[in-house]
């Protein structure tokens, strides 16, 4: 509940003046096997993200405006999801971004949750994120969205402080998975050292509105969140068709 929320909430605070969100698909699916079978049915998503002055300005520079369009697909098995970004547009198959995730209520002490075989664990690298004490970029911060400072007063969690992982209780672990691929001679490096350290920045963000918005989201009902992303999907066109530009920082 607490990440569809989120997803539906954090989409709006991008989107306006002819960029952001648009949402295509959002239904249910069937018979798509992730984790070697494990799960197999949920939710599946296809969205499309008008960036324009969201990319960095060399990117802007060198691609022309079919190359600021990414398409989403996502399924959503939760505790399990898998999100590919594409850009059949332009890249094609040059480039691609897949995110798996793995919600665990463990400390984040599992070592290969996402079972990868022996040659890719071995190009794996490990990257530790705390939503509570990590350091944010200045415009990043925003004193209501801090978990440090955040009590739920419907659940009494938070705030979150010190060493909070190894005591707090209930608590869950966020695995993700990226695998980013940018086939553009002379960019290659830079572009996909850029999208893992965008990924990281957006990751920490998100999952600290995920825990500081507790009191929006805690008692929805599944019904709920349908009924949210439905409304959602609605703003969203109008935004983008009329609204003012929100967000236009680049990530």
């Amino acid at each position: 509940m607490a990440q569809l929320y989120s997803v539906a909430e954090a989409s709006k605070n991008e989107t306006g003046g002819g960029e952001g969100v648009e949402v295509v698909k959002n239904e249910p699916y069937t018979d798509f096997p992730l984790l070697g079978g494990k799960f197999t049915s949920g939710q599946y998503t296809y969205k499309i993200y008008h960036l324009a002055s969201k990319v960095p300005g060399f990117v802007r520079a060198l691609a022309p405006k079919e190359a600021l369009v990414v398409h989403e697909e996502a399924w959503n098995a939760y505790p399990y999801c898998k999100t590919v970004l594409s850009n059949p547009g332009y890249m094609k198959d040059n480039f691609f971004i897949c995110v798996e995730t793995y919600h665990f209520a463990d400390r984040g002490t599992s070592e290969n949750i996402h079972e990868l075989p022996d040659d890719r664990l071995k190009d794996r690298e490990v990257v530790h994120i705390d939503i509570a004490n990590d350091p944010l970029a200045s415009g990043d911060y925003k004193p209501e969205e801090d978990p440090a400072n955040y009590r739920s007063e419907k659940t009494g969690r938070g705030p979150l402080s010190g060493s909070w992982k190894k005591d707090v209780q209930p608590v869950m672990t966020c695995y993700k998975l990226v695998t980013a691929e940018f086939k553009w001679f002379g960019l290659q490096t830079k572009v996909e050292s850029f999208i893992m350290t965008t990924e990281r920045r957006l990751f920490t963000n998100f999952h600290r509105q995920v825990f500081c918005w507790t009191d929006r989201w805690h008692g929805m009902t599944m019904d709920d969140i349908r009924a949210l992303e439905d409304k959602t999907k609605k703003e969203l066109e109008e935004q983008r068709k009329i609204g003012q530009v929100r967000g236009t920082k680049a990530i």
